[in-house]
């Protein structure tokens, strides 16, 4: 067995596809319409590319439980999920530059390093970078 996609909910796929793609630098993989302006909406790692593709998922938009989950997580100020960095304070200031809004500037807890920042389309994200002992 393998993990071949992961879904993220989203409020509105369009803006979630710019800013996956124009801002933090994935790649559209698939793009197919299933009716009532919903599409089937993959993005991949341009590092890992036969990686698992994330699905913007428009489930808020059509499943109560799924947009009170995700108000919750946002109110908690917790992450939905996370990504890894190799150098998070260069991933830091690329996406600062481009006016990602972080809650969470880099810290270091353990042996790792996080930020979390606000995707625009309801979700705390957090960058990990897993530090060397």
């Amino acid at each position: 067995m393998k993990i071949t996609l992961i879904s993220i909910p989203v409020r509105d796929q369009e803006k979630a596809l710019q800013f996956y793609t124009k801002t933090l630098g994935f790649i559209k993989k698939h793009d197919k319409p299933l009716g009532g302006g919903n599409r089937w909406l993959t993005v991949i790692s341009k590092d890992q590319p036969s990686g698992p593709e994330l699905l913007l998922e428009p489930a808020p938009n059509h499943f109560e439980p799924s947009k009170v989950f995700q108000d919750a997580l946002m109110e908690a100020k917790m992450p939905y999920t996370q990504f890894d960095s190799e150098n998070l304070e260069a991933e830091y200031d690329r996406l600062t530059k481009l006016g990602v809004e972080f809650s969470v500037k880099p810290t270091v807890a353990g042996n790792a390093k996080y930020a979390v920042f606000n995707d625009t389309c309801g979700n705390n994200i957090a960058i990990v970078e897993t530090l060397i002992d």
